[in-house]
């Protein structure tokens, strides 16, 4: 008699496109896991570097690979979830590495608080030699979220690599929309309005900066959220459109941080000024204070002097950050 099989807890979901370069980094993260009930399905999306035959070469059972057309990251996700097996689906771009406890302890959430749809957990962010920067990202916002989600017409959730979610969340919402230029929000937002957050907050996911990530092209970034505001609001009642206003200021405050990453002060004032006249509360905000003062260091001191001060910024904190840890 054949014993039954069974169904893996977690569905690992990596979509790859020509990213051979860190993909092994990345897949061995998946592998060094606590959990080890999961299965791992790496959609590759098109790609011509090589990763069919690095592929073969992997012996590890619970690992897949799953070849495509090109078609984006979204459809690449959608295919992943489709032929997933798991309880639970995490998502990891092919660039980015997870520490070892992740997958667990975000299983444990969901595992305990059955209104729960999706658990995030901070980030750390590291350069291309997988070296930390001293930046984390951290969410502490759970529970019901979906009015501070409406509000900002954002999700909180760290990154595209942090989340952990129900897979009985895409059978009720549906998959990615593959028209947005920023897919993953569209969902984490879609998943607010029916299910609660939670949070592991650790930084479990460390995110990989370099010249390629998306989040750095603003024009699309822009048009991607344009999209993305005026479908959320489309839906909403008319007693809280007035939110519209301050979700576009938080969108052009994001905007300016991005230009700042790629030294153009003058494109970043400008998103700082569109931010200001759409949502002029900002002014009071700490937060936004720092960005004037970033964008004016970066205009008197330059490029150099910007990433000097950067840099000093970034070694205190990894050392306080290594003290904490």
């Amino acid at each position: 008699m054949e014993k039954a099989q069974t169904m893996p807890k977690v569905t690992v979901i990596i979509p790859a496109y020509n990213a051979m370069k860190y993909l092994p980094e990345t897949v061995e993260s998946v592998l060094k896991q606590t959990l080890t009930d999961f299965e791992v399905l790496i959609i590759n999306d098109g790609s011509s570097d090589g990763i069919v035959e690095w592929a073969s070469q992997v012996t590890d059972p619970r690992v897949r690979l799953i070849s495509q057309e090109n078609q984006g990251t979204a459809a690449a996700r959608n295919n992943g979830i489709v032929q997933s097996k798991g309880e639970y689906i995490a998502f990891l771009d092919a660039d980015d590495i997870w520490e070892p406890t992740k997958l667990e302890k975000q299983a444990q959430c969901l595992d305990n608080n059955s209104l729960v749809g999706l658990v995030d957990t901070w980030t750390a962010f590291i350069d291309e030699n997988s070296e930390l920067t001293g930046l984390v990202m951290r969410n502490d916002t759970e529970g019901d979220v979906y009015k501070k989600v409406v509000e900002s017409c954002d999700s909180p959730v760290c990154c595209g690599s942090s989340p952990m979610i129900r897979r009985s969340c895409f059978d009720t919402l549906g998959l990615f929309d593959r028209e947005s230029y920023i897919e993953d929000v569209d969902m984490w937002i879609r998943i607010a309005t029916r299910y609660h957050y939670g949070v592991v907050k650790e930084p479990l996911v460390k995110y990989r900066m370099h010249p390629n990530n998306k989040s750095k092209d603003c024009q699309s970034m822009l048009r991607g959220f344009r999209q993305l505001i005026e479908k959320t609001y489309r839906s909403l009642p008319t007693e809280i459109l007035y939110l519209r206003s301050r979700s576009y200021g938080r969108l052009y405050v994001f905007l300016a941080w991005r230009s700042i990453d790629t030294q153009d002060y003058k494109q970043a004032f400008h998103y700082s000024k569109q931010a200001i006249a759409l949502y002029p509360q900002l002014l009071l905000r700490p937060w936004f204070i720092r960005l004037n003062i970033a964008i004016a260091v970066l205009w008197i001191l330059g490029p150099d002097g910007y990433e000097r001060i950067r840099s000093f910024n970034r070694g205190l904190r990894r050392r306080l950050f290594a003290r904490a840890t």
